[in-house]
């Protein structure tokens, strides 16, 4: 099956934790949104995507839950040197 066959590979086990992860990821995939895989808790995975102006990062947990958080730019570009300074005060 290629992955444009169907929009949803497990779409016959929507309680499969693991396969939902995967049709997140075949739907990044299909859009062409830029995303890292990355575990930093013992009970979760999770996908961080990037796009102009957010920041998203989905947590797909142990116990089928999805957690997720947005973070959106609020200023826009900024080029003052002095910012580099604010993150690691901060």
């Amino acid at each position: 099956m290629s992955q444009h066959d169907d929009a949803r590979f497990y779409q016959k086990h929507d309680d499969d934790r693991f396969g939902r992860l995967l049709d997140f990821l075949n739907r990044l995939d299909r859009s062409n949104v830029y995303y890292r895989i990355a575990h930093d808790r013992p009970d979760s995975v999770r996908v961080d995507v990037s796009v102009a102006g957010w920041r998203w990062e989905f947590d797909f947990m142990a116990d089928g839950l999805v957690d997720i958080e947005r973070f959106r730019s609020v200023a826009g570009v900024e080029t003052d040197p002095a910012l580099v300074d604010d993150l690691f005060r901060d």
